[in-house]
């Protein structure tokens, strides 16, 4: 019986190199103007704003009310920075002032020479810097001493996680729960069965999903797909005789945050949207980097009906699944939110401001590349195969976003995907400065950079052979998924993570699947290996093989 892999490499982003900042307090490197803290108290400012105009109510309630949707574990934050931050934020909203000047006097945000003042709001009556002068001097009759010293990120769910993927904190990708060391866990967050497949033996190394069978699983169930025992008439055990010949594969994928299927729900950040409920799942988004690889096109798995889950699964991994039930819980998602296309076996993505200077060279992303094949050819098993997908072109992002509000910016009509994205460049936190700029050529050379070095995983499949795998090529054509999409009635701005505006969305992960799949098995069919003609003996014997 031989255990195989069809891996996936996958890098949808742009192939920037970047650099990481210091904590608060200390010198910054990446990002200036106050970077992911200026953000995230603008956005804070903004929910505040909005949640006293949606609801008729004064600031002061407003305040109270964000507070009280949240989770106990962030109450008190929230209620810590309203006591502190309150009065001026009362204050200087009565007057008129917008968020952006707000968070200058609140010192979260900053001008920093030679850098413009970053903002995200249109420019009010006699220009931003005479608002943030007036907003200072008003702020500065209330004190500002405990505010420095705050936390602005740990006030509300999902910041944390953001401000700690953009300063390169989320360095550890094994489980924190995994007693037996072994890489896979019990538990479905930290990196546990929401990635992996769920551990059946946190105490043994030797037992875990995709492991090769000990004793063909007669006494024990020891690669985790709820099949094991004995035959009581021929007395060969079940592994055997159900998938003995029937040729399981697992599904791995290396990529970036879109393999990871980054998603920050819209619920949380829209001020007719959030209550009480859209928070209660907070545990398992904030505890899975606000990553949903458990409903990714490559390793999904489950179907959630939560107010703030749009949509449902499916992946490579279900639709192997489904031809082969022996391939249960044989998953692995080692995707990493800021996957460095010129370094992913470090993963973490580092930012700059000079995108041209910066981008990874064919000749950076070639050495890279076979570095990691080096690796994988030491931990894949023999008969395996790896697809590299070619980059996706980003354009699509300015195509058909740059003039559609963004959901802060709904309300009023006042903050748009273009107004976003000039925001985030301007702090040097956006995920893309290429293809999110306004400036059409600057989205032309990233494309045209990405269109380079998808050739150079071309090149590397054509060129290279080793031991344990055979390499093959895919272009990744965005447009037709979109053509698809918009042939079933939908609309391109769909497919696109409304509150980042830069991720495939749930639509998209599932388009992406059946677009993949299909490719897969016109060009071949034999890397998604065989139907198993016992799959109806298994669900009668075994039922859901012990779920996920």
């Amino acid at each position: 019986m031989t255990y195989k892999y069809i891996a996936f490499l996958v890098l949808l982003s742009s192939p920037l190199t970047v650099t990481t900042r210091a904590s608060r307090g200390s010198s910054r490197v990446g990002d200036v103007n106050g970077g992911t803290d200026c953000a995230a108290c603008t956005l804070i400012v903004s929910l505040i704003d909005q949640l006293g105009l949606v609801y008729q109510e004064s600031i002061d309630r407003a305040m109270q009310r964000l507070c009280s949707y949240l989770p106990e574990q962030y109450k008190a934050t929230c209620k810590s920075f309203v006591i502190i931050a309150g009065p001026i934020i009362i204050d200087l909203l009565a007057n008129g002032e917008s968020p952006d000047a707000i968070c200058h006097a609140l010192t979260f945000c900053k001008t920093e020479p030679p850098n413009p003042a970053c903002h995200l709001y249109p420019a009010p009556p006699g220009g931003l810097m005479e608002s943030i002068k007036r907003s200072k001097m008003q702020a500065a009759k209330h004190g500002l001493r405990d505010i420095v010293n705050s936390d602005i990120c740990d006030v509300l769910p999902g910041l944390k996680q953001i401000c700690e993927i953009i300063e390169g904190k989320l360095t550890n990708h094994d489980p924190v729960v995994d007693l037996d060391d072994d890489g896979f866990s019990t538990i479905d967050i930290l990196r546990g069965s929401s990635w992996r497949g769920k551990d059946c033996d946190d105490l043994h190394a030797g037992i875990h999903p995709g492991a090769k069978p000990l004793d063909w699983d007669r006494y024990e169930d020891s690669n985790c797909n709820g099949i094991y025992g004995v035959d009581p008439v021929s007395g060969i055990p079940y592994e055997q005789t159900l998938c003995g010949e029937s040729g399981p594969m697992g599904v791995a994928i290396l990529g970036d945050s879109a393999g990871a299927h980054f998603h920050i729900p819209a619920e949380w950040v829209t001020p007719t949207k959030m209550s009480l409920e859209v928070f209660q799942n907070v545990t398992f988004v904030a505890g899975n980097e606000l990553d949903w690889p458990s409903m990714s096109s490559t390793t999904g798995f489950q179907n959630l009906s939560w107010p703030i889950v749009n949509g449902y699964t499916d992946s490579l991994y279900l639709r192997m699944r489904s031809r082969n039930l022996c391939n249960h819980r044989d998953y692995q998602n080692i995707a990493v939110n800021g996957g460095s296309a010129s370094n992913m076996n470090s993963t973490i993505v580092k930012r700059h401001p000079d995108t041209v200077a910066h981008m990874t060279t064919p000749e950076e992303y070639r050495a890279s590349v076979l570095d990691t094949m080096k690796y994988l050819d030491t931990v894949l098993p023999a008969g395996s195969n790896l697809v590299f997908s070619g980059l996706a072109d980003g354009r699509v992002l300015w195509k058909y976003l740059h003039n559609r509000y963004h959901p802060i910016g709904e309300l009023r009509g006042d903050v748009t995907y273009s107004d976003l994205y000039q925001y985030l460049i301007c702090l040097q936190v956006a995920p893309c400065t290429g293809w999110m700029s306004a400036n059409a050529t600057l989205r032309d050379i990233t494309s045209e950079r990405a269109v380079n070095l998808s050739k150079v995983l071309e090149e590397i499949a054509n060129t290279s052979s080793y031991k344990n795998f055979k390499i093959k090529y895919v272009d990744f054509d965005l447009q037709t998924v979109i053509d698809d999409w918009v042939a079933q009635g939908g609309e391109p701005w769909q497919l696109i993570e409304p509150v980042d505006g830069f991720h495939p969305s749930q639509i998209s992960q599932v388009l992406t699947s059946q677009y993949t799949w299909k490719g897969y098995k016109e060009l071949w069919p034999e890397i998604l290996g065989k139907e198993n003609p016992n799959n109806d003996k298994i669900k009668k014997l075994f039922g859901d093989q012990g779920g996920y």
